[in-house]
Order: C-alpha cells, then sequence, then structure tokens
C-alpha cells in the first residue's frame, strides 16, 4: 500500500486521450444528445469469470463505499455484536433520515458511547427530501448526520468489545483497520494498490473493479452464519437502512429478490445477484445521477427482468418546469 499522491500511473495526467473510457450514458434533451458520461463496467459469472466488460475494468479505483460491506464483514470478525437493521446501517451510506438517526444511536450507546465519539464531520443528511426535513425542524450540521455515520458508530463499537482505543480508530494503522484492509483484499482477490482518506476521514483503498465484484460476489456466495453472509442478510431484510427512502440502492434491494447493492461516491457501483454473480461499475466524472440508469441496463443484460428496472432506467430532465429529456444508458 502506499500513501495518497497527486502523480502516478493512476492519476488524471498520466492518462492520455487515446485512454479515454467508453460512453456508459448519455444526457438526451429535446432530442439532441448534448452530453456523456464515460466510465467501466465488469459483470462477473457465479464462478468467478468475466461475463462482459466495457472499459478498462483493470485499472485501480477508489471504491469508495462500495467497500462498506466488507467494511463490516471486518467489524464483525474483529467482535461487534449487531444484526438486522442495525448490522445494516453498519454499511450504509444513509439519508439521515430520523430512523437512521435512531439506530446509530443505538449502536452507540450499546458501546456505552454518544455521539461525541464520532470523528465524521458535520453534515447535512444526504438527499433532498431529507435534508429539507432536517433543515425545517432546525437542525444544523453535525457529525451523528453525516452520511457514514453508521458505519463510524459500528466501528467504534468494535474497538470498544478489543479495548482498542477510540480516539484514533481511524488511523491506517489502528488494529480496526488494519483489519479491514486484509478483509477487502481477501474479498477482493487482490492487493490494495494505494490508500487515501475518504470523505468521511477513514482510509479508503483503491484496486479494480473487477476486484470490486469479486468483493460482492464474496458477500454472496458463503455458508449461513458467516460474517459475509450476516451483512448481506441484513443488507437484504433492511435495504431503507442501507441507503434511504427512494434511493437506486434501495429501490434495486427492495426489486430484485436476493439482490444486494451498495454506491460509492464518485459514481461507484457494486451489486451480487443471489446466485453468486457479481457487477461492478465507475463513471468517470462522479455523476451519482447515472447510477440508476447504468445500473438497470447492466442487470437487464444479465438477464433480470423486474419491472423496478423500469423506475430506475431513465432520470428525467426538465425544462420550463416540464420533461423535456432523460439520462440513459448508452450500451
Amino acid at each position: 500500500m502506499t500513501a495518497s499522491s497527486s502523480q502516478g500511473p493512476s492519476s488524471p495526467a498520466a492518462i492520455s486521450a487515446a485512454d479515454a473510457s467508453p460512453v456508459l450514458a448519455e444526457v438526451v434533451r429535446s432530442g439532441f444528445v448534448e452530453g456523456w458520461h464515460r466510465g467501466a463496467l465488469v459483470a462477473l459469472e457465479a464462478d468467478g469469470s468475466v461475463a462482459f466488460s466495457i472499459g478498462d475494468a483493470t485499472r485501480p479505483i477508489f471504491a469508495r463505499s462500495a467497500t462498506k460491506p466488507a467494511q463490516a464483514v471486518a467489524a464483525l470478525r474483529a467482535g461487534l455484536d449487531l444484526d438486522g437493521e442495525l448490522l445494516a446501517l453498519a454499511a450504509a451510506s444513509h439519508s439521515g433520515e430520523p430512523f437512521h438517526l435512531d439506530g446509530v444511536r443505538k449502536i452507540l450507546a450499546g458501546a456505552g458511547l454518544d455521539a461525541g465519539a464520532l470523528r465524521t464531520p458535520p453534515q447535512l443528511p444526504f438527499g433532498e427530501h431529507a435534508c429539507e426535513a432536517y433543515l425545517r425542524s432546525g437542525g444544523q450540521p453535525d457529525p451523528l448526520v453525516m452520511n457514514c455515520s453508521g458505519k463510524h458508530a459500528a466501528w467504534l463499537a468494535a474497538c470498544v468489545a478489543n479495548g482498542w482505543d477510540t480516539e484514533t480508530y481511524l488511523d491506517p494503522v489502528h488494529p480496526l483497520q488494519q483489519l479491514i484492509l486484509r478483509t477487502v483484499e481477501e474479498l477482493a482477490d487482490e492487493r490494495i494498490s494505494h490508500l487515501g482518506v475518504d470523505g468521511c476521514g477513514a482510509p479508503v483503498p483503491a484496486f479494480s473493479l473487477t476486484g470490486l465484484a469479486r468483493l460482492f460476489r464474496a458477500m454472496v456466495g458463503t455458508c449461513a452464519g458467516t460474517p459475509q453472509w450476516r451483512v448481506a442478510a441484513a443488507m437484504r431484510e433492511h435495504p431503507e437502512y442501507v441507503a434511504g427512502t427512494g434511493r437506486v440502492d434501495t429501490l434495486v434491494m427492495r426489486g430484485v429478490p436476493g439482490l444486494i447493492a451498495k454506491m460509492g461516491a464518485e459514481a461507484v457501483q457494486g451489486v451480487a445477484l443471489a446466485d453468486g454473480r457479481a457487477l461492478a461499475f465507475k463513471v468517470d466524472d462522479g455523476s451519482v445521477r447515472t447510477l440508476g440508469p447504468i445500473l438497470a441496463a447492466a442487470l437487464r443484460r444479465m438477464g433480470v427482468a423486474e419491472p423496478v428496472l423500469d423506475e430506475i432506467a431513465e432520470v428525467v430532465l426538465t425544462g420550463g418546469g416540464q420533461p423535456v429529456g432523460v439520462i440513459r444508458a448508452a450500451f
């Protein structure tokens, strides 16, 4: 693992025009294509072989919050005692809705802690509707509200269970962070090539999209009772705790039986189907508005035909308050 740097083999300055990624989604307004979103995507068969790919799925990326299911697995391995909706919250990028915040408080209270132990930066809720409701109630930016607070609360509970320091739990050399990195490498079947700092202050590992797809495949390919099985079961049973009301991850986990899904910042997405097939993609420009259309197109190509895909297949664009176009997949 290496420290974060601005230059190097995977930095933008080192990528030439000849390496430009293929178009995954296009922006169509009034019948005119006005923009493109490029990236890479890979889908795996249940045996781990590549079913299809678009672009370079071998180049390392920061998988951001798409690694949270694996991070929750590591916390369980460290002795975290959670299941159900609170375990789903440990793998969440939640919207900051009241039930999310209540859940984070419960995780902390179970470890004898309060929100003051969190090292998350103060933020407002994720998502327009949740943010508006929070502000109307008089809410202010708060570490508890930050979308990663469920993960951080679970990490703190794991530290308490082991007698590990709770002040430095985000330090890359902390025993918990070392266990998390080993767990990510194991599930992705790939060495971490780079280490940076995520938006919540936690270490964020870089590895390939193919490794991310392998990680999600590993989440659903184990026997009942393992940490991977427990996290996947919690996500399936409580998808609203993984994301929030109306979010893409919530919708697809509700609409496709046995599927688990987790997005990450800068437009990263990981998915596993109940039969062990898996999918991962990254949009180069980081536009999260493309996640639904790309995910719907990829799942359809994998043979999934659930009605929920119609709900996320296009993002409607407006002009003068009226629909005038869409963002849609381009493959």
